[in-house]
C-alpha cells in the first residue's frame, strides 16, 4: 500500500507520491490510488457517494505529491465532506514558481471557470459557470529566477493553486499545463513543483488531527540545484 502515515477505524492519511492518479475517471482504469485501497481494504468499496471514488473526500492532481485523507467509514466520509464544505480543513502546500514574487505575502481571490481555449483546462475567469476561489501565499525563500512559496487554500477548486499563481504571472515550475511559453524548467524536474505538506482538521471523535509531510527528494534536489546554480 502507498505510504500510509496514519490510520484508525475512520480514516487513513496517505503521503501520495507524484505520478499516481487518485481515482479512475472511467471503469476500465485500474492503476489508481483507489485500486490500491480496494485491494487492501475491500470494505472501502461501499464508502461514499461515487463508486469510482470510494472513500475519497478531496483530491490531489496526479503530479502533485503529499497528504491526502481517505475515509474508511460512511460516518467519517459524511463528516469530512461537511468539514471540507465548511472550509474547516486547513491545507498548506509548498510551490516553487517562476520569477521573483514581489510581496512577502498575498491573497488571490479570482473566480475560476473552464478555459475558453482548451476544454481540459480552467482559467481565472468570471462568467456564468465560474466558482469563487481563495488562495493565500507567503514567501519561504527567494532564488535568482524562482520563488518558493507556502500556499494556503481556503477553497478547493480543481487546479486552483496552479491557475491562481499563473494568473499573477508566476506559474508553478514544471507545470506543463499552466505555464508561459519561454519559461524553462530546471534540469531534472519531471513534474510540477507542488507538494501538499500540511493538513489539520477535527476528526469525528472531536479530536484535532495534524499531519506534516517533508518535501520529497526530487523536489529537495531541485532546490539544491537552483540554490547553487
Amino acid at each position: 500500500m502507498e505510504k500510509i502515515i496514519y490510520q484508525d477505524n475512520d480514516i487513513i492519511i496517505i503521503n501520495k507520491p507524484a505520478g499516481l492518479t487518485i481515482h479512475p475517471t472511467k471503469p476500465e482504469q485500474n492503476n489508481t490510488l483507489v485500486d490500491q485501497l480496494i485491494k487492501h481494504y475491500p470494505a472501502i468499496k461501499k464508502i461514499g457517494d461515487d463508486p469510482l471514488r470510494p472513500g475519497i473526500v478531496h483530491r490531489l492532481d496526479k503530479d502533485t505529491s503529499g497528504l491526502i485523507i481517505i475515509a474508511k467509514s460512511n460516518k467519517a466520509f459524511n463528516y469530512l465532506k461537511k468539514q471540507f464544505q465548511a472550509r474547516k480543513v486547513i491545507k498548506k502546500y509548498m510551490a516553487l514558481v517562476h520569477g521573483k514574487v514581489k510581496d512577502n505575502q498575498g491573497t488571490i481571490t479570482k473566480s475560476i471557470s473552464f478555459s475558453k481555449k482548451d476544454y481540459k483546462k480552467r482559467s481565472a475567469l468570471l462568467d456564468e459557470k465560474s466558482k469563487s476561489a481563495w488562495t493565500e501565499y507567503k514567501i519561504v525563500k527567494r532564488f535568482d529566477n524562482y520563488t518558493l512559496l507556502e500556499v494556503y487554500l481556503k477553497t478547493g477548486r480543481t487546479h486552483q493553486i496552479r491557475i491562481h499563481l499563473k494568473s499573477i504571472g508566476h506559474p508553478i515550475v514544471g507545470d506543463k499545463q499552466y505555464k508561459f511559453k519561454r519559461q524553462k524548467t530546471p534540469q531534472g524536474l519531471s513534474r510540477q513543483f507542488l507538494h501538499a505538506q500540511y493538513l489539520k482538521f477535527r476528526k469525528s471523535d472531536g479530536k484535532i488531527a495534524e499531519f506534516k509531510s517533508e518535501l520529497p527528494e526530487d523536489l529537495k534536489n531541485i532546490l539544491l540545484k537552483i540554490n547553487h546554480g
